[in-house]
């Protein structure tokens, strides 16, 4: 089979439909059509099957989608290897970060990897765990976080590794009535309005945690997921808010520790099975693990 057709199959499976992948690979949606009806030539199967106006791959669509992670990792690691002997580990190694998580290590990982011959190009990606499949389409690693009794996202065309964990604290005006206290309860809060993010995000899996807690349902005033708003918001009255404790910038807030509930979110970095084989993802993994291990307090 084709490298090139696996890759095509690859797409398709990524990003869902044939125009998509057509654009991606700058080919023609009926060059793409025709890449696929010869792999499954090739394969000597049905790949994929009508869905609508659309296609989708069959079962054995799917089952050699992953073989062709397994053939293109292959492929990817013998050219690095190649390179290798013709100096150390080097390349372009793509990464998406959500942001208030770039703010926290990617500073130090691009230290770390400063003349090491590693080329990362980052793009802050501020999406729900449940895209990261979607984001390996176009990214080598991607940093990502869930509340922490969320499953990992580990499967068999993603692998995960927990980076770091962060407690999730309650923040508020340094006038409230709650200020002086160093932790909260659950009860506590049942009468506050909050400022949360959007849903899908770990901090509002935290939220709705507390509403099992209390009974009550949390009254959200604005959902934002920029935390240097719901710090402006907080910090004049509006509300209160639950923040990642590494993510606090605002010099005012109080800051309390939220007690009776699992209250932290997960790091995690994402690859494509295999990817961290190639010794320039290695070297990005690795650096943002002694970035972790910094902002944690942990060297």
């Amino acid at each position: 089979m084709s490298l090139e057709r696996l890759r095509v199959l690859r797409e398709l499976a990524d990003r869902g439909t044939v125009a998509a992948v057509a654009e991606a690979l700058s080919m023609t949606p009926s060059a793409v059509s025709q890449q696929l009806k010869v792999l499954a030539r090739e394969a000597g199967v049905a790949l994929l099957e009508p869905d609508g106006r659309r296609v989708r791959l069959t079962d054995a669509g799917r089952a050699l989608v992953v073989r062709a992670d397994e053939v293109l990792a292959a492929m990817e690691r013998a050219v690095t290897e190649m390179a290798e002997y013709r100096g150390k580990p080097r390349g372009r190694v793509r990464v998406a970060l959500f942001p208030s998580g770039a703010a926290l290590l990617l500073p130090h990982v691009l230290a770390e990897l400063e003349d090491s011959g590693v080329d990362v190009v980052a793009r802050d990606e501020d999406v729900p765990p449940s895209e990261v499949p979607r984001l390996l389409a176009d990214y080598d690693v991607v940093l990502t976080h869930r509340d922490e009794r969320a499953p990992s996202l580990s499967g068999p065309r993603v692998a995960a590794q927990v980076l770091m964990r962060e407690p999730i604290d309650v923040v508020v005006a340094p006038d409230h009535r709650l200020a002086r206290q160093g932790a909260v309860v659950p009860a506590e809060l049942a009468d506050e309005t909050w400022i949360s993010v959007r849903t899908g995000f770990p901090v509002d899996d935290v939220l709705r945690s507390i509403a099992t807690v209390t009974g009550v349902q949390p009254r959200i005033a604005q959902r934002l997921n920029e935390f240097s708003v719901i710090e402006a918001l907080v910090a004049t009255g509006y509300g209160v808010a639950l923040m990642p404790r590494y993510a606090v910038r605002h010099p005012h807030l109080v800051m309390l520790r939220l007690a009776g509930v699992r209250a932290a979110r997960v790091y995690d970095l994402a690859t494509r099975p295999h990817a961290d084989k190639r010794p320039a993802v290695a070297m990005v993994i690795a650096a943002f693990q002694t970035a972790a291990r910094r902002a944690t307090g942990a060297e």
